[in-house]
């Protein structure tokens, strides 16, 4: 081929060469963009898993509330939020301020108020519910020290909005998570 004919070839060759680069980079950063959103998701789930597990064990640490029904919150409800202008410790601590409102059940206010704080402040828009079976007959106080911590089972239901994963679904509403975990403390 003559020199005057291959002119500028080598020039359209990088040019080709850039776009596919481009067109590459453009779907690499559209991959990146789901997995932080989907990374994300992962994270609330492990949240909400830490939050019912921490609930849980306060619940076994109980076992006289739990088994009065101290830890019920029947229905799905917003938890509640921190008051504005006071720290968690001085609104928790005025539920405990002597050993008489110290009692099991005080306790038991003290961490659900706390727990619903944790979940205010890790999901988005929560809502919760906390039931327990109720036993066929409780026990005395000294039988509880000889039976397991509590023979039915716990329901704890956490629901959270989560944002669309990709530009393509901005169009649909936030979807409603749920998290619904069933236990024996």
């Amino acid at each position: 081929m003559p020199r005057a004919l291959r002119r500028g070839f080598t020039l359209l060759e990088v040019l080709i060469a850039l776009l596919l680069f481009s067109l590459g980079l453009i779907g690499l950063a559209g991959l990146l963009t789901v997995s932080v959103k989907t990374n994300h998701s992962a994270y609330l789930r492990t949240q909400a898993t830490f939050l019912a597990q921490s609930l849980a064990d306060r619940m076994h640490a109980n076992p006289i509330a739990l088994w009065n029904g101290n830890y019920n919150l029947n229905s799905i409800t917003a938890p509640a939020a921190p008051p504005t202008g006071l720290s968690w410790t001085t609104n928790i601590m005025s539920l405990c301020t002597s050993a008489a409102t110290c009692n099991p059940a005080g306790v038991a206010a003290r961490d659900l108020l706390v727990w619903q704080y944790q979940v205010q402040a890790f999901l988005p828009n929560p809502l919760v519910a906390v039931n327990c079976a109720a036993p066929a007959s409780p026990p005395s106080a000294t039988q509880l020290l000889l039976l397991p911590p509590y023979s039915t089972t716990c329901e704890i239901l956490m629901q959270w909005t989560q944002l669309p994963i990709t530009d393509q679904d901005q169009a649909k509403v936030a979807q409603l998570e749920t998290f619904d975990w069933v236990f024996q403390p």
